[in-house]
């Protein structure tokens, strides 16, 4: 059940809100949890019980680990959460993956899906099972198997008390919201809330307005720049330099507002019902640096990574031949947490490389520039990084950059008019004025100048505004 599908937006939620403010405060918790795991469930079905063992082991990992640090341990119980929640990660994940990548290497016959060897039998096939016979990959497991460890570890670190209510600690690893595609929430940021939190109809107009806008953003820019990228990359044949500019500017504004947009749903829900998600993105495409890109992107994973990997390898404490290691594995192992693919791989190194090329020098080179070639430096490098991370295969990326630098087919058949009309074209060019943040801060300095009565007019007035746009999406693509 997607944030941006009318069965979400017009039954499921309008439903749990008015379940929600009905009952009294000591059930709200109770109801958000019955919810969340049904809204998994809708789209895992037997999965569910992976969800549920999740919560359950990390539960009690956080008991154990609590336990052991009054006695001055607690390493045991965080190497034992470790293990279990890299392993189902893992297995889920990449087993498919490593298999059919190490097989060839000790047989010559044809390589048949780990996941059809492991369960040959019907409810096997039925519940873990895609029908090509591979292990599926259910939804969320990368969030919320990041969301237990940094749980366990702070834990571990005292930052935080262990959860001895299993309820509680079941909403917060289910909670709807952020469950599928994040932002990835650590228990110290909203445990108070998970406990006892208020609502007002200013954080709830100001919730509704924010996920009405993620939902524009999926729906008017994301989508539409989808139709064009998707056609561009999806051509059997060589592509010309114009259109394969065309293919990644469309994927730039289709990722971005994609990711965003949902983060941005995600954090109106969350206000709706009384929690507080931090940030997750800050219009990484004005960035100065790569560095600056990465404070900018998906904050929520790369303020993991750092919290989490990089500073307990050292971060950049140690030589400068450690730092540049360290920055390198945190970016291979992010770009191997976005898939299972060699260019995902590719994609993580690529920017770990540049991370280290700014400290050996070039950030001080970019200083010394002015500030639109210090934006297009950016720009260009994440772009190239996106030819990767969108590719089906290296040697399509390999074929695209090509196009791109070194020249592609013939242009003449290849008109931009193809694949562009007034509606994409708008689209594109509102993805360029929204990924800037000049009508962010506009809209900052108007509120400033406005009573808080004042404010929740204008907030309720553009959420329907922005919800009838919504309705006529959701009628065109029906139409479609």
């Amino acid at each position: 059940m997607l944030f941006s599908s009318p069965l979400f937006v017009f039954q499921f939620l309008p439903l749990v809100l008015l379940a929600y403010f009905a009952l009294d405060r000591r059930l709200r918790n109770t109801l958000l949890l019955v919810a969340s795991l049904y809204f998994y469930t809708w789209g895992e079905t037997w999965l569910v019980a992976l969800m549920l063992t999740s919560i359950v082991a990390n539960y009690g990992f956080g008991l154990w680990v609590a336990q052991e640090r009054r006695h001055g341990g607690g390493r045991q119980g965080l190497i034992a959460a470790l293990i279990f929640n890299i392993g189902i990660l893992v297995f889920f994940k990449y087993a498919d993956w490593i298999w059919e990548s190490l097989w060839p290497l000790f047989s010559w016959r044809h390589v048949e899906p780990l996941g059809s060897l492991l369960f040959d039998s019907e409810w096997g096939r039925m519940a873990l099972l895609t029908e090509t016979g591979r292990i599926r990959l259910p939804l969320g497991i990368s969030f919320f198997t990041f969301q237990a460890m940094s749980y366990v570890i702070d834990v571990y670190r005292g930052d935080v008390e262990a959860q001895r209510n299993p309820a509680k600690f079941a909403l917060y690893k289910s909670l709807f919201p952020q469950l599928i595609a994040g932002p990835i929430v650590r228990y110290k940021d909203v445990h108070h809330e998970v406990d006892s939190r208020e609502s007002s109809w200013s954080d709830f107009a100001k919730g509704a307005r924010r996920f009405v806008l993620g939902l524009g953003k999926k729906m008017l820019i994301a989508n539409s720049a989808a139709e064009v990228a998707d056609q561009i990359f999806g051509m059997p044949d060589g592509v010309s330099t114009a259109v394969a500019w065309l293919g990644v500017c469309a994927y730039t504004l289709q990722i971005y507002f994609d990711f965003c947009g949902y983060s941005d749903m995600a954090i109106g829900l969350g206000h709706m019902f009384g929690f507080h998600f931090r940030e997750n993105f800050d219009h990484p495409y004005v960035a100065r640096s790569l560095t600056d890109f990465w404070r900018r992107w998906h904050i929520s994973l790369s303020s993991w990574f750092r919290d989490y990997l990089y500073i307990p390898l050292g971060g950049n404490r140690g030589s400068a031949g450690r730092t540049y290691f360290n920055l390198l594995l945190v970016f291979f192992l992010c770009g191997l947490w976005h898939g299972a693919s060699l260019n995902f791989v590719v994609w993580g190194l690529f920017h770990g490389s540049f991370l280290v090329f700014e400290r050996l020098g070039l950030a001080r080179w970019l200083d010394a520039r002015a500030a639109w070639l210090r934006h297009l430096y950016v720009l260009l490098v994440v772009m190239v990084g996106w030819v990767f991370f969108r590719s089906a295969d290296l040697p399509q990326a390999q074929r695209f950059l090509s196009a791109m630098f070194l020249g592609g087919a013939d242009s003449s058949q290849q008109p931009l008019g193809l694949f562009l009309d007034s509606r994409l074209t708008t689209a594109l060019l509102a993805g360029v004025v929204g990924s800037m943040p000049w009508l962010a801060t506009l809209r900052r300095r108007h509120e400033q100048n406005l009573g808080q009565g004042r404010v929740v007019r204008v907030l309720a007035l553009e959420t329907l505004g922005l919800l009838a746009l919504a309705l006529v999406l959701f009628a065109s693509s029906l139409e479609l």
